[in-house]
């Protein structure tokens, strides 16, 4: 027996090395070479994060609300003067802060719960689109007070929001035909439906306006934003009849 032998390949450091590392890479599917196979729990993980925002963007909006109505107590109502005031120049600025103020906190804490309820199912339909309706349905319900509401009143509160967020979630599902939106929107009009009445006229203290176009403001996000779903529904029927 000849000394001084080294050890055989198998037992080659590098090459035990490269093993390793080709054991710690993630398999790849056949066919597509380095492209990694999607890990499991993907859209778990998505769904997930969905919820966690749309939780905190709610409660921070909620939160929003009530520091503004503490400032507005400690300066004696000095910020619901940024409420809208119908045509007039001054007032248009409240198209903006009017869903931001509560004449009282009795106002705000009615609106809690549904601002809490309908925002968060809102963006639960898509952060993007969510804050996306929620744009519309403030410009047009703050446009439409201006517009309609009576001369010397002052408009605020985020039951505009509430209304259009209403219609939005009832609307959309119908206009994308998606069957979950639909329950949904079906779920809150029976939970929330009864408050539609407040866009009729004749309750005193009450901006049926403000309701009446954010109400308006909410169907017209729901079309919009489901533009998309509504484009390939309508390429799916073509290639279905062309088929």
């Amino acid at each position: 027996m000849t000394g001084g032998g080294g050890m055989g390949s198998s037992f080659d450091p590098d090459r035990i090395a490269r093993l390793r590392e080709q054991l710690a890479k993630p398999p790849v599917p056949a066919g597509r070479p380095g492209t990694p196979v999607p890990q499991s729990g993907g859209s778990g993980n998505a769904l997930k994060l969905l919820w966690q925002r749309a939780i905190v963007i709610t409660l921070g909006f909620t939160g929003l609300l009530y520091g503004i109505e503490g400032v507005d107590v400690l300066t004696g109502d000095e910020l619901n003067n940024a409420g809208v005031k119908p045509r007039s120049e001054s007032g248009l600025i409240g198209i903006l802060f009017a869903p931001l103020l509560h004449a009282n906190w009795g106002h705000l804490i009615g609106n809690t719960l549904p601002v809490i309820v309908l925002g968060m199912l809102t963006l639960l339909t898509g952060i993007g689109r969510g804050l996306a309706a929620t744009a519309i349905i403030w410009v047009i319900a703050g446009v439409g007070q201006w517009l309609t509401a009576p001369s010397g009143t002052v408009s605020l509160g985020a039951s505009v929001l509430v209304f259009g967020w209403l219609t939005y979630l009832i609307c959309w599902g119908w206009f994308s035909r998606n069957v979950l939106q639909i329950a949904v929107g079906v779920g809150v009009g029976l939970l929330y439906g009864s408050i539609i009445l407040g866009v009729l006229p004749g309750q005193p203290g009450i901006s049926w306006q403000g309701h009446l176009f954010g109400a308006v403001g909410g169907v017209i996000a729901g079309w919009v934003l489901s533009g998309n779903e509504r484009r390939h529904r309508r390429g799916a029927d073509a290639g279905r009849l062309a088929s």
